[in-house]
């Protein structure tokens, strides 16, 4: 007998889809790029880290989506800008200074706005990125400072943030000035009087800078140099560093449950934030194309070349370089003498001191307070400005004595516009440059103080819901609706700091400076609502 037997049929093999010569190239480069730099993995540990979503934390992204956008229209603009003093005949297409005899920077500017297809716009684009650059680091550095972000890790971080607004001013100050326009020309000729107010050494800065006796013939080139090399290198290397210790030290975040010093509560960088970034990006820079195609900035043409005699009332630098200029207005006359042959200008040494001495303590300021408060722990959760009324305080106090020296540069416009008197005005600013940020320091503390207070009541007895009951015994009361867990922890959960204690030191003294530094302690705790207890939150519920 035959058995025959049967194999059952196999299943068809899977074919592969075809890879194209593009698909294997671009493996074959991508293995070779990671086989020697293993970038690879950096890629998936950068990927893993987690951003809070919290809006104010948009605004250092602002700040670096102005910066790309300045590169880019920076670089289009070099390739057509000439960075010389020669005298040139102008004969563009900008009939009102045809035939005038300027430098060559300046008439190539006019030719960018007038001759070059785009060039306006570009020039524009590039002038508000550069605003909108140094105004966002303020706020950011603001953000930061008023939510206690600078704290231990972040020490470092502050200083090098510090030091990316100074470059950016030097920025926006060298590209302002290159046109050698009126108003250019003036604000470089503030700059080289400062410079020469300084005793024994400032000539020769000043010499050092414009190569020579103002108006130097190498001065557009020097900035030009300074503008497009070495201040974007040190920025984009100060930036990388700032980004750097930001993954480092982890970003920080609000209060609230199941956020700690240790749980970063978010969203990861891929691929949800890359995304969310890059279509911000082009929100900003389609904003600022936006504010440049309906928005004049800087209409050079207006000013002519550089002169001194027609200069006037208005003639002002950008807003970032007011305070300077402001701190310049307010000295009083009378302030310079001669002691052994040299001329000592207190009116602008003064003015040097103050605004040095100002930016000094807002680049040292996390030393500064973690000296004074003995806090050397990691902080990761942001504070809520109330819950730190001192150093609220000291902020308001600074941005008012900022703001006074910021309008102080508005002077002339203020008088002429209000029709009111220039030595009226400066004045009045003189004495809110020392009355107005102790007012602003009081009124903060007090505000903040009393939103403690508010946030106490509130959490211990809920809010109130507007509702009347009237009770047995004829009582009419309103009822109060307890918070949520969420809304409890957002209020209450801040740490309660103490006033240092004076101790000796190895040698069983007492050292003026402890003293110093326990008093300054008691002054910034002195007024603290203490944090609620559980058994409070309990009893507040069970009543």
């Amino acid at each position: 007998m035959t058995v025959t037997t049967t194999r059952p049929a196999e299943a068809p093999a899977e074919v592969a889809p075809p890879v194209s010569r593009g698909s294997r190239f671009t493996g074959a480069a991508a293995n070779y790029i990671d086989e020697r730099t293993s970038i690879s993995g950096l890629v998936k540990e950068l990927g893993r880290k987690i951003f809070p979503d919290h809006w104010s934390f948009m605004l250092g992204e602002v700040a670096l989506y102005s910066f790309i956008t300045i590169l880019l229209s920076g670089t289009f603009l070099t390739f057509f800008f000439q960075p010389s003093m020669a005298e040139v005949h102008y004969s563009g297409s900008y009939v009102p200074l045809k035939g005038i005899d300027m430098s060559a920077a300046y008439a190539s500017s006019l030719d960018i706005s007038f001759d070059i297809r785009g060039g306006l716009l570009f020039r524009q684009i590039h002038h508000w990125a550069a605003l909108l650059f140094i105004a966002s680091i303020g706020l950011h550095m603001l953000r930061v400072y008023f939510t206690g972000a600078f704290r231990k890790p972040r020490e470092i971080n502050w200083v090098i943030g510090f030091l990316l607004l100074i470059l950016a001013m030097a920025e926006g100050f060298t590209g302002y000035s290159l046109p050698d326009d009126l108003l250019s020309g003036n604000g470089l000729r503030i700059i080289d009087g400062m410079l020469k107010g300084i005793p024994v050494v400032g000539t020769w800065i000043s010499y050092l800078l414009f190569g020579g006796e103002f108006p130097s013939t190498d001065i557009v080139a020097r900035l030009f140099t300074l503008h497009i090399l070495l201040l974007p290198a040190i920025l984009v290397a100060a930036l990388g560093l700032h980004l750097l210790l930001m993954v480092v030290n982890k970003h920080t975040q609000f209060a609230g449950p199941g956020r700690t010093n240790d749980n970063v509560v978010g969203v990861p960088v891929l691929p949800i934030f890359a995304a969310k970034a890059g279509g911000f990006f082009f929100v900003v820079f389609g904003v600022i194309v936006l504010i440049a195609s309906f928005f004049t900035i800087n209409p050079i043409w207006n000013y002519g070349p550089y002169d001194p005699s027609p200069v006037s009332a208005g003639t002002q630098p950008d807003w970032y370089i007011g305070f300077a200029d402001g701190a310049l207005r307010l000295v009083p006359p009378g302030w310079e003498f001669v002691l052994w042959d040299h001329t000592w200008s207190f009116n602008i040494i003064l003015v040097l001191a103050v605004v040095g001495i100002f930016l000094a303590v807002v680049a040292a300021y996390p030393f500064i307070e973690g000296w004074v408060t003995g806090d050397k722990r990691e902080h990761h959760i942001a504070d809520r400005p109330r819950n730190a009324p001192v150093r609220t305080a000291i902020g308001a106090a600074g941005v008012t004595f900022y703001a006074v020296l910021w309008a102080a540069a508005s002077s002339d416009l203020i008088a002429t516009h209000f029709k009111v008197t220039i030595e009226g005005v400066i004045h009045v600013l003189q004495a809110l440059l020392f009355i107005g940020p102790v007012i602003a320091y009081f009124i903060a503390k007090r505000v903040c103080v009393g939103l403690q207070k508010k946030d106490r009541e509130i959490a211990l007895h809920g809010f109130e819901s507007g509702r009347i009951v009237r009770l047995p015994g004829g009582e009419y009361v309103e009822v109060h609706e307890q918070l949520d867990d969420y809304e409890r922890w957002r209020l209450v959960s801040y740490n309660d700091y103490k006033p240092l204690m004076i101790r000796p030191n190895a040698e069983g003294r007492i050292t003026m400076s402890q003293r110093m530094r326990a008093s300054m302690s008691r002054w910034f705790f002195e007024d603290r609502i203490t944090p609620i207890s559980q058994n409070e939150i309990e009893s507040g519920e069970h009543h």
